[in-house]
């Protein structure tokens, strides 16, 4: 018996804000670290880890969501991580040192990373199995709206209040959350006579898992500030990350009843939709994370009003995932709509890739279209595409890794747009200063004209040619960050042309309405 009225309303609140409410926390803090650093007294990269901790935490506990829930019940576990994600919230907010916000965050993100997966399944649950493609755009809207609203919700906070809002903020809603689960959410058959004994804890396989996991977030989170491969620490975390995860990989196939089973990556389809899956977090997060970042540093604008400039390309991507979850549901098959998104996704990067440092945000609004248009077509199609050929048995172990890749596509997208700012910075920093030799005709003509400048401004002329050479060098700068930031969009554009390929292995067919059914069943 399904639940109507009321009550389905009331469970697809809960689940789309307690979804929300988790992928918000995943990029709000990142506009507020300055903010931190200059409270507790820290330097920026220190401050760093409070982002780097949550997501950690939530790559990590992403994969054993499954068996947690098989273990503790699902409603159980559901309502205890919105308890620790409420309570890790307030202690955040009421942080006096950095290395206690840190922690904190890391429980965060623990109680954080099965909001998403735990919801998603529960709310396919209050659907009949024909309407679950509608519930699957409802919560794909979550999804987009969450990593967007972040940067605008913390810019807000930032530039009217405090920062400890940022994590205070949460508690209303995570209250609201858990007295709604207790009222609304039913236990399933199966939990209520869970028989724990009966279910085998692979304590290593865990610990790998957490080891090998763990190891590659920081990699990916922490790199370019120290360095890559010239510190000690990531050269270690680097051999910890192949060796963690190659022995948890091994221990899944060995064991009788693996905590992910990997063997449904032969599925061709799968291993293809998986990769795709990959490269949608890649542009989805990387996009998001870049863009405030180059309107702020390079066209001075606030993080509010750069928060806002997202806003067009998530209101495309509400208003497109129910129509999509629809069309799937009445037979539409998925691989039209990847197309489609891989489509706009490469255009997106192309047409960001032309802006100047005097353009203005009404510029940027349709290539932040084209990123909503991008991440609606592919979001919920690549969560139904992957299950198309899959055993019902095995569907439970084809979404927690589709889950688990976009994080990590996710962290590697940032990671990487870390890397290759730098180096392109570097690369165009040295082009331009090639160009600006002593003997130029439009050099000296520039530095005349800025030393002259200064001098009308009441400095001597050893002060003000100074102060000439600064103002050219910051230019530079400037111009060698945004060529850099420019590229970086082209790199989101690559990724998707190189994967292209990919397309072609994904069948074709629609998920049956039996299928959705056990999806939604076995779903995390």
């Amino acid at each position: 018996m399904y639940p109507s009225g009321i009550k389905r309303a009331m469970i697809v609140f809960t689940t789309i804000s307690a979804a929300i409410m988790e992928l918000i926390d995943t990029s709000i803090v990142n506009v507020a670290l300055s903010q931190i650093s200059g409270n507790l007294g820290a330097t920026i990269e220190d401050t760093s880890w409070v982002v780097t901790a949550y997501a950690i935490a939530n790559v990590i506990i992403i994969p054993l969501t499954g068996f947690l829930q098989r273990y503790f019940g699902r409603k159980n576990y559901y309502l205890s991580s919105i308890i620790i994600f409420t309570v890790a919230s307030y202690m955040c907010g009421n942080a006096d040192s950095l290395w206690t916000l840190v922690a904190w965050r890391f429980i965060q993100g623990i109680g954080g990373g099965a909001l998403l997966s735990t919801s998603q399944g529960i709310l396919f649950d209050a659907f009949e199995p024909k309407k679950r493609a509608m519930a699957s755009g409802i919560f794909g809207m979550g999804i987009v709206l969450g990593p967007t609203i972040g940067p605008t919700l913390g810019g807000i906070i930032v530039d009217n209040y405090s920062w400890p809002l940022i994590f205070t903020i949460n508690i209303p809603f995570g209250v609201l959350a858990a007295l709604l689960t207790i009222t609304f959410i039913d236990k399933k058959e199966e939990e209520l006579n869970i028989d724990r004994s009966a279910i085998r804890i692979d304590y290593i396989g865990i610990a790998m898992l957490v080891l090998g996991v763990g190891s590659l977030q920081y990699v990916l989170e922490k790199g370019q500030s120290e360095d890559w491969f010239e510190d000690r620490t990531i050269c270690l975390l680097s051999a910890t990350t192949i060796i963690g995860l190659g022995m948890f990989i091994w221990r899944q196939f060995i064991e009788k009843v693996p905590i992910i089973n990997l063997r449904v990556l032969k599925n061709r389809n799968l291993f293809a939709s998986n990769v795709l899956t990959f490269v949608c977090g890649f542009g989805l997060f990387g996009s998001v994370f870049i863009f405030p970042v180059l309107v702020q540093r390079i066209m001075g604008y606030t993080p509010t009003e750069a928060g806002f400039a997202i806003v067009p390309g998530t209101i495309v991507g509400l208003f497109l995932m129910p129509i999509i979850g629809k069309t799937l549901g009445s037979g539409t098959p998925p691989i039209i709509y990847v197309v489609i998104g891989f489509t706009a996704f490469i255009f997106h990067g192309y047409f960001s890739s032309l802006a100047t440092a005097e353009s203005s945000l009404m510029w940027f609004a349709f290539p932040q279209l084209l990123r909503g248009v991008g991440t609606a077509c592919l979001m919920v199609p690549l969560i139904n595409q992957a299950m198309v050929g899959l055993k019902p048995q095995d569907y439970a172990s084809g979404i927690g890794l589709t889950n688990m890749l976009r994080q990590l596509g996710g962290a590697f997208g940032i990671a990487m747009m870390n890397t290759f700012v730098t180096q392109r910075y570097a690369v165009h920093r040295a082009d331009l200063i090639t160009n600006t030799a002593a003997n130029d005709p439009e050099m000296m003509q520039r530095l005349t004209g800025a030393t002259n400048m200064f001098l009308s401004k009441g400095l001597n002329f050893l002060d003000a040619q100074q102060a000439a050479f600064k103002s050219i060098d910051f230019s530079i700068t400037k111009q060698s960050y945004l060529l850099a930031y420019l590229d970086s969009f082209l790199l989101i554009s690559l990724f998707f042309i190189i994967t292209i390929p990919f397309l072609f292995m994904l069948r074709t067919q629609k998920v049956s309405v039996e299928a959705q059914a056990k999806i939604a069943e076995e779903s995390h």
